[in-house]
């Protein structure tokens, strides 16, 4: 595999965090949530951020 550049793990980094970050404010929405469909989209969009953190920590190994 190819080695990374600083500005591309730096970039990669970038993007790690901000997934996180929406991973954890997605979830804080749904919990306050009282409308179910609301609830549950919120949930998805916060699933989705985390599956997509998880595949850009693969780029680190």
């Amino acid at each position: 595999m190819a080695t990374l550049t600083q500005v591309e793990l730096q970039n990669l980094r970038h993007l790690i965090g901000a997934h996180d970050t929406s991973y954890q404010k997605l979830n804080t929405y749904a919990s306050q949530c009282v409308d179910p469909q609301i609830k549950q989209m919120f949930t998805k969009a916060a699933q989705d951020a985390l599956n997509t953190k998880q595949k850009l920590l693969t780029f680190l190994n």
